[in-house]
């Protein structure tokens, strides 16, 4: 950076938005049963729309590329974004799409959420109309793996100046290129087990270390109540959620992923990235929907700097 350059902190998240319909129930049903609904609420989700809100929550500069439609709850996941101080001006509205939802049960008790959601039937992203958004590159670019197959084309617009972080939610058709060319690549625990990675009947550290070995960036490994494991120098660590009183957990790992983007962009050590953004998916647990519960920078950093990354086992 030249003497007297602004640094450049801005963040894209790339990736889908969607609107969740959030029902609160005692127990999830067995099939052909009723049971009653507590509580009922509508928020924007999608991993990428949920993202950038977080990394606006935190008083991130995140701007967001997807796509909606032009019906009612296009206009209500628009709004919901630009509430939050998304820079919206990237997102695509397409006339006579339809945004898809999401139909999210949460488990009184536990927080627990199971989701029904419907694929989006409107057309993918075009990696040619990516010139704008990298002018000038931004810091960090969040990719979810709805939009795995621009990660080719973004490492080639960005060089070295944009770091990548993934989103390993779910097995994709262009993994292999994730896996070559993103920065950090942050899958949950559940993506160990996919049959297509073949280590799945490993032990959990082997199952780490084995996947880290044809990474070309750095591992992150997200694991719900038990917070996030990481390698760093060879070693493996391991990083506690806070206690938190859960209701949803819904949007928690999106929320992962967009406070460890948000440290990255600000220059913050791996160890430090991973405990904000343990600290702030645990606490975005206390509400619903993934957005309402959302930390200010202010109180997560109070959260994470009371925990430990330690040595695992």
């Amino acid at each position: 950076m030249k003497k007297g350059e602004a640094k450049n902190n801005r963040v894209l998240v790339i990736g889908r938005s969607c609107i969740d319909v959030i029902s609160v129930i005692e127990r999830f049903p067995e099939e052909d049963t009723k049971v009653p609904i507590y509580e009922r609420t509508v928020e924007g989700g999608g991993q990428g729309a949920t993202a950038a809100c977080c990394i606006a929550r935190l008083g991130g500069e995140v701007a967001y590329w997807g796509k909606i439609g032009d019906d009612e709850a296009g206009n209500f996941c628009l709004k919901r974004l630009r509430d939050f101080g998304v820079d919206t001006r990237w997102i695509e509205v397409v006339a006579g799409g339809k945004t898809p939802a999401a139909y999210i049960f949460i488990t009184q008790k536990t927080g627990a959420r199971t989701i029904f959601y419907e694929p989006s039937q409107l057309p993918p992203l075009d990696p040619h109309d990516l010139d704008p958004l990298f002018s000038p590159p931004p810091a960090v670019v969040l990719l979810d793996p709805e939009t795995t197959y621009l990660i080719e084309e973004i490492r080639n617009k960005s060089g070295d100046k944009t770091k990548i972080v993934y989103d390993g939610e779910r097995w994709s058709p262009s993994i292999a290129k994730a896996m070559a060319l993103a920065d950090y690549f942050v899958p949950s625990c559940d993506f160990l087990s996919l049959p297509e990675l073949a280590i799945r009947d490993l032990p959990f550290t082997e199952q780490i270390y084995t996947l880290a070995h044809r990474l070309a960036g750095q591992l992150v490994v997200t694991a719900g109540k038990r917070g996030a494991y990481y390698l760093e120098d060879g070693h493996l660590y391991h990083v506690l959620p806070p206690p938190v009183k859960v209701k949803d957990t819904t949007g928690a790992g999106d929320n992962f992923h967009a406070a460890f983007s948000f440290s990255i962009s600000r220059g913050c050590s791996l160890s430090e990235a991973v405990k904000l953004a343990v600290s702030v998916a645990s606490l975005s647990c206390r509400a619903l929907g993934g957005r309402r519960g959302l930390p200010s920078l202010t109180e997560a950093r109070e959260v994470a700097q009371a925990l430990a990354a330690k040595p695992y086992p």
